[in-house]
């Protein structure tokens, strides 16, 4: 299971997500991750950076360790 990353909205654009979890420190390094294809969501590849994430959906980023974030609603 991946890290848990809490949501309090309905969704959250991917390269928003990849900010707020610390896995980019910026847009325009979220940007090129999912560029290159590092990115998958739910298992598939996504190449959009505004890709709406909502609670449920996993993301796994190709990184040296991978990293997979586990985006749920908001207690």
């Amino acid at each position: 299971m991946g890290t848990p990353i809490p949501l309090r909205t309905e969704f959250i654009r991917l390269g928003a997500l990849l900010k707020l979890a610390g896995v980019a420190g910026t847009g325009g390094e979220a940007k090129l991750m999912i560029q290159d294809g590092l990115v998958h969501v739910n298992g598939a590849a996504e190449l959009r950076r505004g890709a709406k994430i909502r609670p449920g959906d996993v993301v796994s980023i190709e990184l040296e360790p991978p990293v997979e974030l586990q985006v749920e609603a908001e207690a």
